[in-house]
């Protein structure tokens, strides 16, 4: 009978978690473990001693001269008893034998795993090794993770993201409601200012033209009269009637260009305060950008130039009220970037280039479907709108943040105004956006829209 092979073996240790709260983006660092590593030299009658001891310990790293060889988990190792034979295998023989005939697939993972992906990891492995505990590599060496242990941490942060979901949507539904009741505030506002302002622009050419009128009668009297009384002429004198006639027709015409600038300002206004109707409408993309513009024209403070390329667009089915929200974040963005880089600047001190003046370009054009590389019929045709700044340009970490912020799985947590405008084109109007940026050459954002 061959003799029993010894060995020294560390009794095992439990790590101690993370005391924080968890999140959506915590680790497998963040959870207790099990520490039990022993050399494969040993037998499985000295582990079994171990976990008669340690009742929930749920397997063994094996190691080899110091060096990780495997895992056999409390399960695996204790089926050896029933087997023909296994009892005297279990007792004589070492570890690494054992290993032999009782090797399955390992699933070995990094300590700064997600808790969420191990446990979608963890469920993709084939039925038999469901409950085989998770090998996890820290930065000490290498330790054991008990599956329900993990499932019931992943099922509380799931417990905790669709609470975020909740209180997000709840926010967003308290928020869609307050905006929709300023909407129409602005739009009874709107609709009030319209009024007066349309009184003034309707009446003003008639005034314009009474006035002419009277001008002209004016002169034929002093025709007719070439000798007016010394009263009619210190009257005349009075009321200083010569500059009187060369600036009255200046003055109408400044009412009526401030008349018919209040009306476009408050004509966009009702615009962007439109609530949108179930179905999608044809619309004007140019003059909803050129109402956008207008609205943000106080902002740039003299010191942000504008430019517009439109090209040749077809109406374009959207919801009004939503585009004109996107053009509004993405614009407003641009103008911050612009206005926060000229303080920046202004600060340090340093020699602002004149012949880079900050500067907004809005382009617009139709492109086929290879140029806009998305998946759709070789024949569609699209509409891109890009804006673009001279500014500063995004960080690779800002940029970073953005992509997070766009991504399904993300979104949860992080709700910008970006990810709302994402989530308008992508699922209300079938677009996309895309954004390119490099730091010192400035950002462009391109909308994609598909024409009908």
């Amino acid at each position: 009978m061959p003799e029993e092979l010894t060995c020294q073996i560390s009794p095992p240790f439990v790590s101690v978690g993370s005391d924080r709260d968890l999140v959506l983006e915590s680790t497998l660092q963040e959870l207790s473990m099990y520490n039990f590593q022993v050399e494969i030299s040993c037998t499985g009658a000295e582990v079994a001693n171990f976990f008669d001891k340690y009742p929930l310990l749920p397997g063994v790293i094996l190691l080899e001269q110091g060096k990780f060889f495997g895992m056999i988990s409390r399960r695996r190792l204790l089926e050896f008893l029933i087997r023909p034979h296994g009892e005297k295998l279990f007792h004589q023989e070492s570890l690494e034998v054992l290993y032999s005939y009782g090797r399955t697939t390992i699933l070995l993972l990094p300590d700064t795993t997600s808790i969420l992906t191990a446990m979608q990891l963890s469920l993709k492995r084939s039925p038999e090794i469901l409950a085989e505990p998770i090998v996890v590599q820290t930065a000490s060496g290498y330790s054991l993770l008990d599956v329900q242990e993990l499932n019931i941490t992943a099922w509380q942060i799931r417990g905790i993201e669709n609470l975020i979901r909740y209180e997000h949507s709840q926010a967003q539904m308290i928020q869609n409601d307050k905006m929709a009741s300023l909407g129409r505030l602005v739009d009874g506002v709107a609709h009030e200012i319209l009024d007066p302002v349309g009184f003034i622009w309707g009446n003003i050419t008639y005034v314009s033209s009474y006035t002419q009128d009277l001008l002209k009668l004016i002169a034929g009297y002093e025709k007719q009269l070439p000798s007016p009384a010394l009263e009619i002429i210190d009257l005349k004198e009075e009321i200083e009637f010569d500059f009187l006639e060369q600036d009255l027709s200046q003055a109408l015409a400044s009412i009526r260009t401030g008349a018919e600038r209040l009306k476009k300002l408050v004509t966009s206004l009702q615009n962007f305060c439109h609530i949108d109707e179930i179905y999608p409408k044809p619309l004007d993309l140019h003059a909803c950008i050129d109402s956008i513009v207008l609205l943000i024209n106080s902002r740039l403070q003299g010191e942000i130039e504008i430019v517009k390329c439109y090209g040749h667009l077809p109406p374009v089915y959207g919801f009004v009220g939503q585009l004109n929200q996107i053009l509004m974040n993405i614009l407003s963005e641009a103008v911050d970037n612009l206005l926060n880089e000229g303080v920046r600047q202004k600060l340090h001190l340093e020699v602002k280039n004149t012949t880079n003046k900050p500067k907004i370009e809005i382009t617009t054009e139709v492109i086929s479907q290879k140029a806009c590389n998305l998946d759709a019929a070789p024949d569609s045709r699209w509409v891109a709108i890009r804006i673009t700044d001279n500014g500063p340009g995004i960080s690779p970490e800002l940029q970073q943040q953005i992509i997070e912020s766009l991504s399904i799985e993300k979104s949860a947590s992080k709700q910008t105004s970006l990810t709302a405008s994402y989530r308008i084109i992508m699922a209300r109007h079938g677009g996309k956006i895309n954004f390119r940026s490099h730091l010192g050459s400035g950002t462009e954002f391109e909308i994609l829209l598909p024409l009908v």
